[in-house]
């Protein structure tokens, strides 16, 4: 499915949060598998791509994981920060194994999704901006499925993104806007009709992810790949999504199947 998708025409792919290394898919096998997977990719296209395991575990095996992804030639881990934690972050980043961290937020609504009680994503993120991850998952402003309106989002990308931020940036001695930016990652529901939308509201400095709008294309992946980057094309130039579908297979299939909402 990896080589597929890449074939299709996207850049990254990457484990699902719940996959790590369980009896039917384990850790290493599953390493070895993909990353023959990506060179076919790159061969086949002649463009780079990205594969991010999901390296997530106590934190002794969390590193030899990532030492066994850089080994492999992988570039890029994957890390559910509210599962591991700040400590294990900090020691992922402290390895300094000059891996991109992607930091995947799974089971942060249970502290964030009440206003009530508990604490917002937008001081998660900061604090996973603080830690040193490099890209993070934030929502999809409205688009899609996930929880969290425009506004709220795209506080969020300010926050992570941003040099200066509005009112005090400074945090325990630290100046905020002079960290590393982390990437936001829009991922949640999304298909090729809301990519037009998507880059309205959040703008092009984002990772945007797609599941089931790419597996679930009436062809299959890589034709939904295709789809995807169609759409991305068609926003990049200006050109309507419909009237772009009519010279494009696979985009006219997927608008066909899921729309433009």
């Amino acid at each position: 499915m990896a080589r597929d998708a890449w074939v299709g025409g996207l850049d990254l792919v990457k484990d699902d949060e719940n996959l790590t290394s369980q009896p039917f898919n384990q850790f290493s096998a599953r390493m070895r598998e993909t990353f023959k997977a990506l060179k076919e990719a790159e061969r086949a296209t002649g463009q780079k791509k990205v594969y991010v395991p999901n390296i997530t575990a106590e934190t002794g095996e969390m590193l030899e994981r990532a030492k066994l992804v850089k080994k492999l030639g992988g570039t890029t881990v994957m890390v559910d920060i509210m599962t591991a934690g700040w400590s294990a972050i900090a020691s992922l980043r402290k390895a300094n194994l000059g891996l991109v961290i992607h930091g995947h937020r799974a089971g942060h609504a249970a502290v964030t999704r009440d206003r009530s009680h508990g604490i917002s994503m937008l001081a998660l993120a900061k604090l996973a901006r603080a830690a040193g991850i490099d890209q993070l998952h934030v929502g999809t402003a409205g688009v899609g499925k996930m929880h969290g309106g425009a506004r709220d989002v795209q506080r969020i990308q300010e926050a992570i993104s941003s040099k200066k931020l509005r009112g005090n940036s400074v945090y325990l001695g630290q100046d905020w806007g002079a960290m590393k930016p982390t990437m936001p990652i829009a991922s949640g529901g999304l298909h090729p009709g809301q990519v037009d939308r998507l880059i309205d509201r959040m703008g092009t400095n984002i990772v945007a992810q797609f599941g089931g709008g790419c597996h679930g294309h009436p062809c299959g992946t890589t034709a939904g790949a295709k789809a995807i980057r169609q759409a991305v094309d068609a926003k990049m130039g200006g050109v309507p999504l419909r009237d772009y579908a009519r010279n494009h297979l696979e985009l006219n299939q997927a608008l066909t199947k899921w729309g433009e909402r």
